[in-house]
């Protein structure tokens, strides 16, 4: 079965057809898009909180969507590299999602069922232990939760502390694991938090293997030894101030932060410290899971196991769903400790067991991999013409580009300054041209790409080719209007 492969049947040829539409009427490469304010645009300003964020930087009202392409009100077709955070593994309306959630409907399955199992449940569980490394599977348990990762990650936080007492957690420079409080206490990002005070009671922070801008001013396996040697003496130090913890909670990949990979070496150091502690260790998959990094989970990249892994996004198939898998050794907490309304979305498990039966049978996270060299490969191509593109890293389909100012000064570790104007100058140019990104990490000024595992060569090609246009465009319109010192604002 091919990548472009579809379910026979009228629903899924119309799906397609729209798709082939959509790419048809993508011209904004050699046309591209002026903004004008739609009314619902106007009333979406008038009428929701002040917390909204996306539609500050991607001002769209959207109206239909297939594969890697979205259309919005005004007719203008974009290619979504945002793909709902990383939700949208088979992309927008993928045939075999839909079937399964008509076929939810046409069963009559109760929609909401709590933690009442159903047929559509025991299935997806059965899916989701399938892809599991045997050696965690064969020794796991399950918590359905509440429909966001961050619920998940409340869980887990309950989980390890019910299991040993603790209530210290190790977190890590640049992490993102929600916006609830107890998640927002375990983000490395200071401006969410700052507003509510005190979130900081109860978490240790430690520097994650950041190679582009390590802590200690090094590179290579110099710093992720460094980092290792620094969470063996908080571990280890009866004198060092930290009490032992309940459990170390850390992305394999850093998504928000700025897309880092962890190196494989320091995954194996962290799962081998935490190991002689006597400390849970969590592997938040909320992002980078079912696939995106090029395996099934971004922490097999290490060859470790780990205690704890936080699912949601794309365990969904495109909607809410989240849960906790963890080593049974754990399951100490309870009756009724974590619960949760909503933890029983029948369409979503539903769509959850499509999404893993078709990444299985096309073999997504492999070609995930592929994709993501590809993608890097042609970013490192520019990389060579554009000094401001800093950094070039990632891991499979999860891929960013660090922007930097190269006329300032670095810092006294030899960091480049961050180019946040700049970053954000390419976004808007992207938007323009065609393609929906998203920026992250330290000043904001990473370019991040999270297209659906779907995307193709062809398809990929065409977004290096509109991001090239895109930080062209964005030198051109910086240079018109300030000093180049201006682009680190």
């Amino acid at each position: 079965m091919s990548i472009s492969s579809v379910l026979h049947g009228g629903s899924a040829a119309s799906g397609a057809a729209l798709g082939r539409e959509l790419a048809s009427r993508h011209q904004a490469l050699s046309a591209p898009y002026t903004f004008t304010r739609h009314p619902l645009l106007e009333r979406q300003d008038a009428r929701e909180s002040s917390a909204r964020s996306y539609p500050r930087r991607i001002p769209l009202a959207l109206k239909r969507a297939h594969g890697i392409y979205v259309e919005d009100i005004d007719g203008r077709v974009f290619i979504d590299c945002l793909a709902g955070a990383g939700t949208l593994a088979l992309g927008h309306n993928h045939p075999v999602v839909l079937e399964a959630i008509r076929q939810v409907l046409d069963d009559g399955v109760p929609l909401h069922t709590l933690d009442l199992t159903t047929p559509v449940k025991d299935r997806f569980v059965q899916d989701l232990f399938d892809i599991l490394p045997p050696a965690f599977a064969a020794n796991a348990r399950i918590q359905f939760c509440g429909p966001t990762g961050a619920d998940a990650v409340e869980a887990a936080l309950k989980l390890v502390k019910t299991a040993n007492g603790r209530s210290t957690m190790l977190a890590f420079h640049g992490a993102y694991h929600g916006m609830t409080q107890g998640a927002l206490q375990l983000m490395g990002s200071l401006g969410p938090k700052q507003p509510l005070g005190g979130l900081q009671q109860g978490v240790q922070f430690m520097p994650y293997p950041y190679d582009y801008r390590c802590p200690f001013g090094l590179r290579g396996n110099d710093g992720v030894q460094a980092g290792l040697n620094y969470l063996q003496t908080v571990l280890t130090d009866p004198e060092g101030g930290v009490p032992a913890p309940a459990g170390i909670i850390f992305e394999a990949v850093q998504g928000e932060g700025g897309v880092i990979p962890a190196p494989a070496a320091w995954l194996q150091g962290v799962r081998e410290l935490s190991r002689e502690a006597g400390v849970p260790l969590l592997l938040d998959e909320v992002q980078s899971g079912f696939g995106r990094t090029g395996k099934w989970f971004a922490f097999e990249h290490g060859d470790i196991i780990p205690d704890v892994v936080v699912l949601s996004k794309a365990i969904g198939g495109s909607l809410p769903l989240s849960v906790v898998v963890y080593r049974q050794e754990l399951d100490l907490w309870q009756p009724g400790a974590h619960a949760g309304t909503f933890r029983g979305n029948q369409m979503a498990m539903a769509a959850g067991s499509a999404t893993i039966g078709l990444l299985r049978r096309e073999a997504l996270p492999a070609h995930a991999e592929r994709m993501g060299q590809r993608l890097m490969r042609g970013l490192r191509q520019l990389q060579g013409l554009h000094p401001q593109l800093g950094d070039v890293r990632g891991r499979g389909l999860m891929v960013g580009v660090e922007v930097i100012d190269p006329e300032a000064a670095p810092n006294r570790l030899g960091h480049p300054a961050a180019a946040t104007a700049m970053a954000k100058a390419i976004q808007a140019e992207c938007l323009r041209h065609g393609l929906i990104i998203e920026l992250g990490g330290r000043h904001g000024s990473v370019v991040r790409f999270l297209p659906p595992l779907i995307i193709t060569e062809a398809q990929l090609d065409h977004v290096i080719d509109i991001f090239a246009v895109a930080v062209a465009a964005a030198e051109r319109a910086l240079r018109r209007s300030s000093q180049p010192s201006s682009l680190a604002a």
